[in-house]
């Protein structure tokens, strides 16, 4: 275990702690979906922790002042403690949030996890037609997903949609609106992809063209005037779009904390992929010195890190240099600027990857899902990799 032995947040100052838990339960997943975030290599961690270490993360999450818990995976649901979590999620005080395909939850389970005292279910479909849904997520399920969200509105949850949108389904968005409709959603994400994990593998297949994305945000718009009030409509855009980096993570160590299946303990979902940290697993460290001492939660801390462009840049208090993860799959260096700025040297690497998405027919590679078969050949081809580069071949 490394610890850096700082407690400051990179400019002096001792971080507040953090706001958001995510509790990531599993990588066990019974879908298949071709943007997961969750790594590549999933097969290759550890045992999934205990569910008394679960607890203990709870309590120990709380302690340092999280008020928002978030149980996902994979999916959350192929845990049978889950009930057992929420319901100490509750009595610490938690306003708790299951985010599912719907895969398991059942009227046993949701009357379970009501009484239990889980506030919020976010339901996830890959698209408005059971043909691209059970394609993109290569399970037949758009029926049980249609029943599931029927469930959650029968027991008195706000029905919460979330559709991860990329190119193969971005021109169903008027579609997708009107299902989630017609389910009484009050709430939808329509979540453009974000490319890492599984997504930035697939990214060629995904990424939409600019024509794409405005006629999306078009359909959006008018729908959201029809609809006014009756549903709240969030539209991400994605990240290579844009010519400022997103405040990931409203700062690096600053409001985020999630713990992965085996315990380690990270600043961001994908920050486990980032050469040269050490992030300290919850089974031998306490979160409280994870948070405030562990290299992994203090080398991107405030601005000290920071090169040009962004150490004098006026806008790095406000985007923190954009997204460490971004930057190292682009750049090959997690320190360089984000590249989706518009001021990054690396700018090109997105503009180009743009560029290539307007080419009809340029895109041959086959899609890759998320399965274990081509996470165990995924891992291994890392391995090798590996091994080579140390042995200096």
């Amino acid at each position: 275990m490394s610890m850096a032995g700082s407690t400051t947040n990179g400019n002096g100052a001792r971080p507040a702690g953090p706001l958001w838990l995510l509790a990531e339960l599993t990588y066990r997943c019974p879908l298949h979906c071709v943007f997961c975030y969750n790594p590549l290599d999933y097969t290759a961690h550890g045992a999934e922790i205990s569910t008394d270490d679960w607890l203990r993360v709870l309590r120990e999450g709380r302690a340092l002042g999280a008020i928002q818990l978030g149980f996902s995976g994979g999916e959350p649901l192929l845990r049978d403690d889950l009930e057992i979590l929420v319901a100490e999620a509750r009595a610490l005080g938690f306003y708790s949030n299951l985010i599912t395909s719907g895969v398991g939850l059942n009227e046993t389970r949701i009357r379970a996890f009501k009484e239990a005292g889980l506030d919020h279910i976010q339901l996830s479909f890959q698209d408005s037609t059971r043909e691209l849904n059970d394609f993109l997520s290569s399970t037949r399920t758009f029926e049980l997903k249609l029943k599931v969200a029927r469930l959650i509105k029968e027991h008195d949850y706000p029905m919460v949609l979330n559709v991860v949108l990329h190119r193969l389904n971005i021109d169903h968005i008027e579609e997708i609106l009107e299902m989630a409709e017609r389910l009484g959603a009050e709430y939808v994400e329509l979540a453009n992809t974000q490319y890492y994990g599984w997504g930035f593998l697939n990214r060629d297949r995904l990424l939409p063209t600019r024509e794409q994305l405005l006629r999306a945000d078009e359909v959006t718009r008018r729908f959201r005037e029809r609809i006014g009030d009756r549903m709240r409509i969030f539209f991400v855009v994605p990240d290579y779009f844009e010519d400022r980096p997103k405040a990931c993570m409203s700062g690096w160590g600053s409001v985020f904390l999630t713990v992965t299946p085996d315990g380690t303990a990270l600043p961001c979902h994908a920050a486990r992929m980032l050469p040269g940290l050490a992030f300290p697993s919850v089974r031998d460290t306490s979160l409280e010195a994870i948070w405030y001492e562990s290299e992994g939660f203090n080398r991107y801390r405030g601005d000290a890190w920071m090169k040009e462009p962004c150490r004098t840049c006026p806008e790095k208090a406000k985007d923190f240099g954009g997204c460490r993860c971004q930057a190292f799959l682009l750049t090959g260096d997690p320190a360089n600027a984000d590249p989706v700025c518009d001021l990054s040297p690396q700018h090109h690497v997105v503009t180009d990857a743009v560029a290539r998405a307007r080419v009809t027919g340029a895109v041959t590679a086959p899609i890759i899902f998320r399965d274990d078969r081509n996470s165990r050949a995924l891992a291994e081809k890392k391995a090798q990799a590996a091994s080579t580069e140390s042995s200096g071949v």
